[in-house]
């Protein structure tokens, strides 16, 4: 695939300025979106979840550290690994002392949770230089609720609020992976008059909304440079030793 056809600068502005009205348009659907969000339902948290945090066992309440909002990254960590997730481990790296001080400011912690064992937890943690509160569910539902451990001997398979069924009509193997494999997620919850409500949960594609360099290169002329983004070759064509300026 060729590279993007060379134009003069007043043939770039005149599409700029095109695909600026369209991110314009985008921006406004966003905004609503954003208050459809906000107008969400929410659902109380009456579940007694008991995890395994820093400072000994812990309940959701206690990882608000005394603040309105709670984000939770549901980190994929099984039992059996001995490392963390790669691409949760990625996107963690990715978030930096300033990002929590912002999350702080606006009266929100953001903590994470995995369900294996607290003690690898911590050595993942330490070993990445990590400065992030990090919870174990081992052996509680927590996990299985919120749908991040497809188990379907402890609850039905679903994940991103679709069915095994809804999978396979859509012609998807989603569920023949060995049982149980973890998945990620983020969910969101808020606190008011010491009840806890579950008011948002995103899943797969749903969380690099919210990621970091993810958006950054879908700026850049070669995007992300993973195979199923149009148009293709693209980052191969940059790279070849007789670029294809021809279109």
């Amino acid at each position: 695939m060729s590279l993007p056809k060379v134009a003069t600068r007043e043939e770039w502005l005149a599409a700029r300025k095109d695909l600026l009205a369209k991110e314009k348009d985008l921006t406004r659907r966003r905004d609503a979106l954003n208050i459809e969000r906000r107008n969400l339902p929410m659902v109380e948290i009456e579940k007694d979840y008991v995890f395994d945090g820093p400072n000994g066992a812990a309940r959701v309440i206690d990882m608000f550290d005394d603040r309105a909002q709670l984000i939770v990254y549901h980190f994929m960590f099984d039992p059996g690994w001995e490392d963390g997730c790669p691409s949760c481990t990625a996107g963690t790296d990715e978030l930096s002392p300033g990002f929590f001080d912002h999350l702080h400011v606006r009266d929100t912690s953001y903590a994470m949770v995995s369900r294996a064992p607290l003690a690898k937890l911590e050595r993942w943690k330490a070993k990445k230089g990590w400065d992030i509160p990090w919870y174990s569910s081992f052996g509680t539902a927590f996990n299985y609720d919120f749908g991040v451990t497809i188990d379907e001997s402890v609850a039905p398979g679903e994940y991103n609020f679709r069915t095994r069924a809804e999978y396979e009509a859509m012609d998807a193997d989603f569920f023949q992976s060995e049982q149980p494999f973890e998945l990620p997620g983020r969910s969101c919850f808020l606190q008011a008059g010491g009840r806890v409500f579950h008011t948002y949960s995103q899943y797969a594609r749903g969380l690099e909304s919210t990621g970091g360099s993810y958006y950054f290169l879908d700026l850049t002329a070669l995007g992300r440079q993973e195979e199923w983004e149009e148009p293709k070759g693209r980052s191969e064509s940059a790279r070849s030793a007789t670029p294809d300026f021809s279109s």
